[in-house]
């Protein structure tokens, strides 16, 4: 094969795998744009994390495969393995440390109002291993929270702790946690996210076309009630 051809082929086939891996049940990933590194942290003390960021941020490095298989996961507090996920599981375990079981609170809504859901996947029933960790389930299960705010182009109306979801390259939606980090400009804040490489920080915000911003409401009273 002449080097030219090799040249041009090599991408193609890199493409055509990562596809191929979005076609699984959970919200797939997509090749990434350029990262933008964050500065060096100044002497100064930083001020704390909200426990939100703080948990997203606590799986860098320990989360380091995208793997969108289907599992059989116990139910409630069920999990993947600990070093690996999808995009969605980011938040699932961030939001479980603050007391909120996504799988068991969109499982018990879905059951008690499946038609309210996307119908994309043309399931007849609920799925406690895999609802709870697509893209489309969440967006919905917020909005039936009122955790719903204006998608904006404005970086400042975005806190940290907030969610944000994007429709990626090809129509693949993703998902993500506003970090209280700034990019390397100060000008937006970082996203803490799994697409394709882990769990890491990056500078993503508006790489993609935002498709929903949502800001949980994570009171005791709250937590106790997600699932009505």
């Amino acid at each position: 094969m002449a080097a030219t051809t090799f040249a041009r082929t090599v991408p193609a086939l890199l493409i055509a795998a990562l596809v191929a891996a979005c076609s699984q049940p959970a919200s797939p990933p997509a090749e990434r744009t350029t990262v933008r590194v964050w500065p060096a942290p100044s002497a100064e003390p930083a001020a704390a994390s909200p426990p939100l960021v703080a948990a997203a941020r606590a799986q860098v490095g320990v989360v380091r495969r995208y793997d969108p298989a289907y599992v059989q996961l116990a139910y409630p507090g069920g999990d993947v393995a600990a070093d690996r996920g999808v995009c969605t599981d980011v938040v699932i375990r961030a939001l479980r440390s603050q007391g909120l079981d996504l799988q068991q609170t969109v499982h018990e809504d879905m059951r008690a109002n499946f038609a309210a859901y996307p119908s994309i996947w043309r399931a007849k029933s609920t799925d406690r291993n895999i609802d709870h960790r697509r893209v489309p389930n969440l967006r919905r299960w917020f909005e039936r929270q009122r955790w719903s705010l204006p998608v904006s182009t404005r970086a400042a109306d975005y806190r940290a702790g907030d969610l944000v979801t994007w429709e990626l390259n090809g129509g693949l939606p993703h998902i993500g946690i506003v970090s209280d980090r700034k990019s390397w400009d100060r000008q937006r804040p970082l996203i803490l996210h799994n697409i394709a490489r882990g769990t890491q920080e990056d500078d993503v915000l508006f790489d993609y076309p935002i498709t929903g911003h949502y800001r949980p409401v994570l009171s005791d009273d709250a937590a106790a009630t997600a699932s009505r």
